[in-house]
């Protein structure tokens, strides 16, 4: 395979090249640090990368497979880690100029989990200031951007992450989802992005565990790449009590043939919950995308599930939480945080603690109608974004002529299962009329990720997306 060919093929196939020595680590590596060194400038996609470092595990890994050792799932395979998360030896900034000299000492969870698998950690991807917002833009540099349209944000905060693998700078890449994280830059950037089941991925170092709402989880092209590194990063994890304690499914398997599973499903759609504003666009394709589980043997209806809108306490929560982690920093360095931050400081500091433990209560109230509500469905289909992408400099002020004042405006349909910890995937499902990318999302019902990962992976066979690549250079 030539370089051009390399940074559009699967992760499945690159690491079957390289188990039958067909394709060499090194070369691979080589391929992705030149297209890396050649497209970053124009999307800012990574924060850090190390070429030597990279070569040197490239090395290794090659004289692994020629020596016959036992290969892991990811073995030989460039995989870039996002910058909330520390990875030995490479620049950890968390997106914060605080932090823009830190360079970490030891591997999070994650990290540690790819390298163990095999695969070359080449560098970091970017995001906000703590992956506080829906956007990629910090106080460290330019903005991220999205490939698509360079004058449009990637999303946020696994924006650099998206924008990386959508435009071939790696095949698969590491997110983290506290409020749609994953599913907001795959859906704007016209790739795929899961969201596990909370727990099914650790998730170590989180000074905030306790509040039970962050997910990791991978971005990429294909379901099956995504699959791939669930399976290599999977598992329980002593440092994270919240972990889910038994092994996951084989879900390569699962994906490998997943029409029989979707035969007969009950399947939901629904357009805007009754509450949320979208774009016609958006509405139009994504409920396309919605009917075509018929073909895939679904029983689909259209139905609102009659929830309360969980923002006012999903507010709270998130805000609050930024004003315990940061608040003090803020006071002792307040040049270093962006206007958007502050604003959740500021206000995170207003909540009394009877409005926060009554926040609590209401997702727990939240979680119980939604577990309801899957009593009568298998999945539920939503449009996962309730817009295309927006421009780097600001959020947008209103959505089909609808004021959008709070950041939970632009996320109806993510940030309701980082609440209830259910798993949820983002699909690509075509191109608004401003030629950007609109996406579909697939909820299951608690810990049915294999299902989640099934029906995704039905949809890309009928409705296939990997074909579509940006222009950028």
């Amino acid at each position: 395979m030539t370089p051009p060919e390399l940074s559009r093929t699967p992760a499945t196939e690159l690491t079957a090249a390289i188990r039958e020595k067909k394709l060499s680590p090194v070369e691979l590596t080589e391929s992705f640090l030149a297209r890396i060194e050649a497209v970053n400038p124009a999307i800012n996609a990574f924060l850090d990368f190390d070429a030597d470092r990279a070569l040197e595990s490239a090395r290794a890994a090659e004289a692994a497979v020629l020596s016959g050792e036992e290969l892991g799932p990811l073995h030989g395979l460039p995989v870039p880690i996002k910058d909330l998360e520390p990875s030995k030896g490479l620049r950890h900034t968390s997106g914060s100029i605080l932090q823009k000299d830190l360079v970490a000492d030891f591997d999070g969870a994650v990290t540690g989990r790819v390298k163990a698998a095999g695969g070359i950690v080449i560098g970091k991807t970017n995001t906000p200031h703590l992956g506080h917002k829906d956007m990629c833009d910090n106080l460290l540099g330019e903005p991220g951007r999205n490939p698509w349209n360079t004058d449009r944000t990637p999303g946020g905060s696994s924006g650099g992450a998206a924008a990386a693998v959508a435009a071939g700078l790696c095949p698969l890449a590491h997110g983290s989802d506290g409020a749609g994280s994953i599913r907001i830059p795959a859906a704007l950037c016209g790739v795929f992005g899961h969201k596990p089941s909370f727990g099914r991925l650790p998730y170590w170092p989180n000074l905030d565990i306790w509040s039970a709402r962050s997910h990791n989880g991978p971005i990429s092209r294909t379901v099956a790449d995504a699959t791939l590194f669930i399976q290599a990063t999977a598992g329980p994890d002593p440092r994270d009590p919240t972990a889910i304690a038994h092994p996951p499914d084989d879900y390569l398997a699962a994906v490998a043939d997943p029409l029989p599973a979707l035969q007969g499903l009950r399947v939901a759609w629904s357009a805007d919950f009754g509450y949320a504003a979208v774009d016609p666009d958006v509405r139009r394709l994504a409920g396309q995308a919605a009917q075509r589980f018929a073909e895939l043997g679904c029983n689909v209806e259209a139905v609102d599930p009659d929830w309360d809108n969980p923002r006012p306490g999903a507010e709270v929560c998130w805000f609050a939480s930024m004003a315990a982690r940061v608040g003090q920093a803020y006071d002792e360095n307040p040049q270093a945080f962006e206007p958007s931050l502050v604003e959740m400081i500021l206000q995170g500091r207003r909540y009394t603690a009877e409005e926060l433990g009554r926040a609590e209560m209401s997702r727990t109230v939240f979680y119980h109608q939604a577990r309801e509500f899957f009593e009568d469905y298998d999945l539920l289909l939503t449009p996962q974004m309730p817009l295309t992408a927006w421009g780097v400099d600001d959020w947008p002020a209103e959505i089909d002529g609808t004021p959008t004042p709070s950041i939970f405006d632009r996320l109806p349909f993510t940030y309701p299962f980082n609440l209830t910890g259910q798993p949820a995937a983002s699909v690509p499902c075509g191109f608004a009329s401003d030629g950007l990318p609109v996406a579909l999302q697939i909820v299951g019902r608690y810990h049915a990720d294999t299902l989640v990962l099934q029906a995704a992976a039905a949809f890309e066979s009928v409705a296939p997306w990997t074909s579509a690549w940006p222009d950028v250079s």
